[in-house]
């Protein structure tokens, strides 16, 4: 059978089990999740999802997401819409009208709510991060070996390519919040471009010049969220024959003011908080903060919310110019690829070694879910100590204060965005993380008798 076939066969049974395609409201996914939004959580068979040859695992939260790993994801996701009649992303108010009184329940906190909404704005931009970020890393470190001259032809459009995104982030960000907190997506774009918009050096308040791109991704947020609930409460009052043209431009005209008088100048403030905080734990904590941020990565991946962390990190990045965070929590894939060839090594039962055989290649790339939930967080303690190996491996990194230039996917891959100086103790962290997750795991996280279910 073909892939597409197997990928068409993976789809029909996550739909059939999800209660068929009557009950999906919508869907949308990520780098290794299919995500559903469904009318009625009754109708869905969890325990049937998870033991589909092909899903790795089921995390349940706003929406149903189904772990079915990199690259499968894009084409599970292609044929589910095709069975569902291509509803990617639609009828959203539906869908938060259907599921609010389960969302409420599920979530604990409204500010676990809010970093859902945040890793929701930044989830559909991990594809151009990725790809913006290798290309600038590559690029960065063949012009650092001087393999090119930084002033070539070739190293200028290298350059052009892979920085674009960043340039302009804030658009994109913007178009992304405006639609999670329900207004449009365009307005949305426009309170990015307001923030990043070079016109407004002229422009000076309280005998300050502006400064473009002051208050960061977090301004951006600020203003694209606030332009969507201004465009809700015009709306309520605007007739509807007068809507398209009075609503957007009131909308605008007070984003536009209330971005320059008070969300550049506060977001300034908390984006320079964040980075001097975060900055000064690294330093005063050491390799200690090091082992506390590595171990405690894992169980954010869990719950999704580890993308809520994506503006700290180009925060920093923007701010100092490189990351010392990245490598620190990269160290959390690497303690869970080094339990899962420990569990490999110490398990007879075959469909264990099948999972881990087909989650290891994407592990040890970046992509820990496979693992995570088909492996380790179902054996239970083998989870707690890839994140002690991941820990061990997060102290080396802060030690040795390794840094990133750009943000992509961890594990091995990125070592292409450390500079040159400091690759070899980029991955010199990443093997004490799989030698401390290996033997961790072998000595005191397995036994075969706890893989019970994977007989």
């Amino acid at each position: 059978m073909g892939k597409m076939d197997k990928s068409s066969l993976l789809a029909a049974e996550i739909l059939e089990k999800l209660g068929g395609k009557d009950n999906v409201i919508s869907y949308a996914h990520c780098m290794t999740r299919l995500r559903v939004k469904v009318q009625n959580d009754s109708l869905v068979d969890r325990e049937g999802i998870k033991r589909i040859d092909g899903v790795f695992g089921l995390v349940e939260e706003d929406t149903f997401q189904i772990i079915v790993g990199p690259g499968t994801v894009n084409q599970v996701s292609q044929q589910f819409g095709r069975l569902t009649g291509e509803r990617e992303e639609l009828d959203l108010k539906k869908a938060a009208a259907s599921n609010k009184a389960e969302i409420n329940k599920k979530n604990a906190t409204p500010f676990k709510q809010f970093l859902r909404k945040i890793s929701n704005i930044f989830i559909p931009l991990i594809p151009a991060l990725v790809a913006s970020g290798l290309i600038t890393g590559i690029s960065k470190a063949i012009i650092q070996a001087g393999w090119l001259d930084e002033k070539s032809q070739t190293a200028l459009i290298l350059t052009a390519i892979g920085s674009g995104l960043f340039a302009y982030l804030g658009i994109l960000v913007g178009h992304n919040a405006a639609k999670e907190f329900g207004g449009s997506p365009a307005l949305g774009a426009l309170a990015g471009i307001l923030i990043i918009n070079p016109a407004i050096a002229g422009i000076s308040l309280f005998g300050e010049n502006l400064l473009p791109g002051r208050g960061g991704l977090v301004g951006v947020l600020f203003a694209a969220i606030f332009i969507a609930i201004v465009e809700q409460r015009v709306r309520k009052f605007v007739p509807k024959s007068l809507d398209i043209i009075i609503t957007p431009t009131i909308a605008l005209l007070v984003t536009g003011l209330v971005t320059y008088i008070v969300f550049m100048p506060v977001g300034g403030w908390i984006s320079e908080g964040i980075t001097k905080g975060l900055l000064t734990v690294l330093d005063v904590g050491g390799p200690g903060a090091g082992f506390v941020l590595g171990a405690t990565f894992l169980p954010l991946v869990v719950t999704g919310l580890h993308q809520g962390l994506t503006p700290v990190h180009l925060e920093l990045i923007s701010s100092i110019g490189d990351d010392p965070l990245l490598p620190i929590l990269a160290m959390g894939g690497a303690g869970q690829v080094g339990a899962a060839f420990a569990i490999f090594a110490k398990t007879k039962k075959k469909r264990l070694k099948r999972a881990i055989g087909g989650g290891l290649p994407a592990g040890m790339l970046g992509i820990g879910e496979p693992l995570i939930f088909g492996v380790t967080l179902p054996l239970g303690r083998p989870f707690l100590t890839a994140c002690l190996g991941a820990g061990v491996g997060g102290a080396f990194q802060a030690y040795f204060n390794v840094a990133t230039t750009s943000i992509g996917v961890s594990g091995l891959p990125l070592a292409f965005l450390i500079p040159l100086n400091e690759i070899v103790l980029y991955l010199i962290g990443l093997l004490i993380s799989y030698a401390a997750g290996f033997l961790i795991t072998y000595f005191f996280g397995f036994k075969d008798e706890m893989a019970s279910e994977f007989a």
